[in-house]
């Protein structure tokens, strides 16, 4: 279960790319009723989303050249230099190279061999997230690759990563947890194979919900598209996959997708 104690190696953070960051907060404050606190100038347009004044997510405008709306998701490091060459020598690339967040931390932007972007984060003064594994908050993260075992073996490289197979539908899920602690305790996130023909590899996060097929209503309201609509799936619990006005993908779950 993905935990405020953030292990290294476990999802920290997640933040959104948007060409509008304000349209974005709109949308999503519109199906999770998130509030939006932005962080001024000096933070160039970055800001935080909110529920009862906690951090769930945050977004920013797009500052790489050639990007797309997408959620990224950090993973948490005890030393953010040592683990952006553990991406370059396992064959990743790193696309924007460490440097502090002021006070906060320090992060690096990274792509997995197979095209996969996601970051890390060595905290200072912010550890992460105020609130994963709530509803309207992170739950779990699930990286989608066309080579599933190539995908966990570079991980495995540069943080250390366990898995254990789990049975799915026309599939078999790798459920992930850290280095260390219990296998199953630990659980913050799945790697699966690509969901269709066209799909670039991806991390997307999912959000936990009771009411499932009432934020895809909200979601379709706001002007959000419905990329696999709400269904059961054995034991698992019932998801969606969404994507926001701006095309950026991100899921919903009723329940924890690590319990049967």
């Amino acid at each position: 279960m993905l935990t405020t104690d953030f292990p290294n190696g476990s999802p920290c953070w997640i933040d959104l790319g948007s060409p509008d960051p304000a349209a974005a907060a709109a949308f999503y404050g519109a199906v999770f009723g998130w509030t939006f606190q932005q962080l001024g100038p000096e933070a160039g347009g970055y800001g935080f989303f909110q529920t009862d004044g906690k951090t769930v997510a945050a977004v920013g405008p797009l500052t790489e050249e050639g990007a797309q709306s997408a959620w990224t998701t950090y993973f948490k490091t005890p030393d953010a230099d040592a683990t952006a060459r553990a991406v370059a020598d396992a064959g990743g690339t790193v696309r924007v190279a460490p440097f502090d967040v002021m006070e906060a931390g320090r992060m690096a932007q990274v792509t997995d061999p197979q095209g996969a972007r996601f970051a890390i984060w060595q905290a200072g003064t912010t550890q992460g997230l105020d609130v994963v594994s709530a509803d309207d908050a992170l739950v779990w993260t699930e990286l989608h690759t066309g080579d599933q075992e190539a995908g966990f073996a570079f991980y495995k490289a540069v943080f250390g990563w366990r898995n254990e197979p789990f049975p799915a539908p026309g599939m078999t899920y790798l459920v992930l947890s850290p280095a260390e602690g219990d296998l199953k305790a630990t659980t913050f996130g799945g790697i699966a194979p690509v969901m269709g023909e066209g799909q670039p590899p991806s991390w997307t996060p999912y959000f936990a919900t009771e009411v499932v097929d009432e934020l895809v209503g909200r979601a379709e309201k706001a002007g959000g598209k419905v990329l696999m609509g709400a269904e059961d799936v054995p034991n698992v619990g019932r998801i969606a996959w969404l994507a926001d006005p701006f095309g950026a993908p991100f899921a919903l779950i009723k329940g924890e997708p690590q319990e049967s």
